[in-house]
């Protein structure tokens, strides 16, 4: 190894360097090994600025053999890795050869060597010189890139060795004492500080012809391309078009298409991908991609082969992406929609003549992927022609079937279940580009039977393997759910001819039996697939009836069923995630187009308490359904029968109709930042409905066509549907309104006012700003509507002023009518406490019994009546010789001592009883009873 010891001077080295015999105590430009020495593994320290000073000199005899011995033997001395501190150095004498080398051919030897050293390991002494040395090790790495301008084969494959290397580092051949190596990645990560992709990227333009050279290259960049920085260095050196462009050279080996597409495909992950799509978005590049493509498509019989132009075919897509792409002008798009179909429609052309695909996994991919492209091409409308040219509907629509006992295709079960669900997801997107070529196929009646066949119970078992047969293994769900996306996108085109053509063939009534049918089979286990099949089925429903009262009455009651259903579903699970939310959207919709305008359906709907349902939904204080359920409810307020419902609603805590559509008022107003005081009065009574957005828009002179800022705001917000909703249901009469309610619904009273005057002020203003002067009498007319305006505002907020000061007065009165409750409350608690207390005292106090005795006594001898008709029966009302100052009822029942034994209750008093027959515990009349004087006890009471 390598020791630490220092050259000898400069004039020493200079006399070895001139004399040979010199003696052997000068010390050599090169140190000696000794037999002892590498056994202990010390190598003495090269002079390598010496070396570098020797290669600079010029024009002296007998130079070259020097120059060249010295690098010999600079590279045996560096046989088992280079230092970082020497790192420079030693490229910079890599550079004086290279310099070389156009004079003096001799020199590519030693700058092979010196290069065939840099994929030896890097060896650092100290832990800090992996950044220390950064900068030099990425300068000299650097220049590996740039020594590739040399025209010398050897050379360059031997610089594109080094670099691959760089991935595949090696263990250092001897233990070098004091040095150990570098981090695995640390060339990797020096190669892309210093841009070593750009230069190699680069010189690939000094390779047309030289395959091998150009196949070493390209091994480099497959390597470098697995690094973000390195690709977004190549993209920026147009490594895209550059390689693209050269996919179809002559190449026997096959490694020329293989690496290059591995690095499209790195450049497309690992750096812009819209970069890089623009840079291989020419005819050239497009050219070449077509010809590979059609080769190995033709050609292609290994599996290598077939993985190939899959790999190909999806780069194009990703190219075909771009609608700058001239796919149509260099004949691709027709290739390929060609290629989609030949399997499905037999085409005489030469390219598929003979062609059949097999049930491989990469011919099976390969289908999938033409589907795909179709897909992606459609959107380009110039290509429209050519898919009717190809025939892409009629070949798609061959999958649209149930499955047939006897298999006529090659594809195994699950494959061709997958292809099935592509191709409708396909038609999905092309059909409607092609509404001729649809009905030509009979589209819909195809749809419509395979819709039959997906909910009928014939046995069929699904893999769901696939994307698109997600949810439907063991079931028909996917195949169903595929078709009611081909069926709504038709419907949507609103085309009369085919909404006609789905009507006839009873679309409607198909649609509802299985929405009806799903709810009678619930699936919890595929939620989320049913319940977008159903949603997908309401706005199917939706599409067909918009506009047509005839369907509308087809739609009839067991649609408004099945819509009534919906709405009746658990709040909670709105927010599940499953899409609850999208099936009530849709629900709603079809309320819309389906039942609204349809008297019978609309009365139905009123019977069944949908109106109800629709002010449960809107008492749920969801922003995203209040504007169209509100606009449902504006149309169903045309019906009379509908004030009736509305007022009858009652939310939570009471609340009526009318109380929570003032409430969304409240809230709207305090979410667009209209001004409202404390209690909701108006502050400015110049602009009493402006909005936060309104006050900071400035008023702009539009022309008339365009809405202004006032206009736009009534179908902006929900305001304008509150106040038609109040309208119809008439403010006069609203049930269950709050003092805070009537402050609201003075403004909302007036909104058309307000509304009127807002607009006109605008005028005015635009009038003011355009710097135009209206003739005497439209100025005084303006400003006679703007005061107007203005006066109702104030009129408003008087009225207001006055809910607000009767309120106060109500509230006042309310709190006195408390207190005096209070206070009888404590009064009565007083006398309830002093009857309690008279009661305590006349228990243990004799003279308080005996005085409260004398004071009843004479108490009930006052009320009496002394003045006695003639012949009238006076009756005895108190009991002598009761002791007693509290009523008492009719009999007493003593249950500590039996009756038997004491004589019964009143057996202390003048009414006593001899003998008390007791029969069931009550008192019977006896035959005989004889009064007899028993000496009077006291009962203590």
């Amino acid at each position: 190894m390598w020791t630490e010891e220092a050259g000898a001077t400069a004039e020493a080295q200079e006399s070895g360097i001139g004399n040979k015999s010199s003696s052997s105590s000068q010390i050599p430009v090169v140190g000696v090994v000794t037999e002892d020495d590498e056994a202990q593994g010390v190598f003495k320290a090269m002079d390598l600025n010496r070396v570098i000073k020797l290669l600079e000199e010029t024009d002296k005899v007998g130079l070259e053999e020097k120059q060249l011995k010295f690098v010999k033997k600079l590279v045996q001395c560096y046989q088992n890795g280079l230092p970082l501190r020497d790192l420079a150095q030693i490229f910079k004498i890599l550079n004086l050869c290279s310099g070389k080398i156009k004079n003096q051919p001799r020199f590519i030897e030693s700058a092979y060597d010196i290069i065939k050293l840099c994929g030896l390991p890097f060896l650092k002494k100290k832990v800090s010189d992996e950044i220390t040395y950064a900068e030099d090790t990425a300068n000299s790495i650097a220049l590996l890139g740039d020594l590739m301008k040399i025209p010398s084969s050897e050379l360059r494959i031997q610089i594109c060795k080094c670099i691959v290397d760089f991935y595949h580092a090696e263990p250092p051949k001897k233990h070098i004492p004091g040095y150990q190596q570098a981090s695995s990645s640390y060339k990797i990560q020096m190669a892309e500080v210093g841009g070593l992709a750009k230069t190699m990227v680069q010189s690939m333009t000094l390779l047309e012809n030289q395959l091998v050279e150009k196949l070493w290259v390209l091994k480099v960049l497959q390597h470098l391309s697995t690094s973000e920085v390195n690709c977004t260095i190549m993209m920026k050196a147009q490594a895209a078009s550059g390689i693209c462009t050269h996919l179809n050279d002559p190449d026997p080996s096959g490694q020329l298409l293989f690496r290059s597409s591995e690095i499209l495909w790195n450049l497309l992950e690992k750096s812009s991908k819209e970069e890089v799509i623009q840079q291989l978005s020419n005819l050239e590049c497009l050219l070449a991609l077509k010809e590979v493509f059609k080769n190995l498509f033709m050609r292609g019989f290994s599996h290598y082969d077939r993985q190939l132009r899959n790999d190909i075919l999806v780069i194009t897509t990703i190219i075909a992406q771009n609608p700058e792409a001239p796919m149509i002008e260099c004949g691709f798009t027709k290739d390929l929609i060609l290629f989609a179909t030949f399997n499905e429609v037999k085409s005489q052309n030469l390219l598929v003549k003979g062609l059949k695909l097999s049930n491989s996994y990469e011919d099976f991919e390969l289908k999938k992927l033409l589907f795909n492209v179709i897909v992606i091409l459609c959107k380009d409308l110039p290509t429209v022609q050519l898919l009717i040219d190809g025939k892409v509907i009629l070949a798609l629509f061959t999958y649209v079937k149930k499955p047939e006992k006897q298999k006529i295709i090659d594809w195994s079960a699950a494959q061709h279940e997958e292809l099935q669900l592509h191709a409708i997801a396909t038609l999905s997107s092309v059909a409607p580009l092609l509404i001729e070529e649809y009905m030509s196929c009979q589209g819909n009646a195809r749809v419509l039977a395979f819709l039959e066949w997906c909910e009928s119970e014939d046995p069929f078992f699904s893999h769901g393997n696939s994307f698109h047969g997600t949810g439907g293994r063991g079931n028909k769900f996917a195949q169903m759910r595929y078709s009611l996306r081909l069926l709504r996108a038709m419907v949507y085109l609103e085309d009369e001819t085919v909404n006609k053509d789905l009507c006839e063939k009873g679309t409607i009534q198909q649609m509802i039996g299985i929405f009806k049918n799903m709810i009678s089979k619930p699936n919890e286990k595929e939620e989320a697939i049913v319940l977008e099949i159903q949603s997908d089925i309401l706005l199917i429903l939706s599409g067909l009836c918009e506009n047509h009262i005839q369907r509308k009455e087809i739609f009839g009651t067991e649609g408004v069923d099945i819509v009534l259903h919906v709405m009746k579903t658990d709040p909670r699970k709105l927010q599940s995630g499953l899409g609850y939310n999208v099936l009530l959207f849709s629900t709603l919709d079809s309320i819309w187009c389906c039942i609204l305008g349809c008297y019978p359906s609309e009365d139905y709907f009123l019977e069944k308490e949908g109106i109800f349902l629709l002010l449960d939904l809107l008492a749920l204080n969801q922003k995203k359904f209040c504007n169209l359920i509100l606009g449902i409810m504006v149309e169903f307020c045309d019906n009379p029968k509908t004030a009736a419902h509305v007022n009858a609603w009652q939310g939570k805590k009471d609340q009526t109709a009318a109380s929570l559509l003032i409430k969304l008022w409240r809230k709207e107003e305090k979410e667009l930042g209209v001004k409202r005081d404390k209690n909701g009065k108006i502050i400015d009574t110049k602009k009493p409905l402006f909005t936060s957005f309104q006050e900071e828009q400035k008023i702009i002179p539009l022309p008339a066509n365009c809405p202004s800022i006032a206009v736009m705001d009534v179908s902006e917000n929900i305001r304008a549907k509150i106040y038609a909703i109040l309208g119809k249901l008439d403010f006069e009469n609203l049930p269950g309104l709050s003092a805070e309610d009537f402050v609201t619904l003075c403004i909302i009273h007036r909104y058309l006012d307000f509304k009127i005057g807002e607009i006109w002020n605008e005028i005015y203003e635009e009038i003011k700003l355009e710097k135009l002067r209206p003739v005497t009498t439209d100025k005084k007319a303006l400003e006679a509507i703007t005061t107007a305006s203005e006066n109702i505002g104030k009129m408003v907020a008087s009225l207001q002023s006055d809910i607000i000061e009767s309120q106060a007065c109500q509230d006042v009165q309310n709190e006195q009518k408390v207190y005096a409750k209070i206070q009888a409350t404590h009064k009565q608690r007083e006398l309830a406490n002093k009857s309690w207390e008279d009661f305590l005292a006349r228990t243990s106090n004799a003279k308080a019994l005996k005085k409260a005795k004398r004071l009843q006594e004479k108490a009930i001898e006052a009320s009496r009546y002394h003045k006695r008709p003639q012949n009238a029966i006076f009756h005895q009302t108190d009991i002598k010789g009761l002791n007693t100052t509290v009523p008492s009822g009719g009999v007493v029942t003593v249950e500590s001592t039996p009756a038997r034994l004491v004589g019964g209750p009143l057996v202390d008093t003048d009414i006593a009883l001899k003998k008390l027959p007791i029969r069931g515990g009550a008192l019977q009349r006896a035959k005989a009873v004889k009064i007899v004087d028993a000496p009077k006890k006291s009962i203590p009471t």
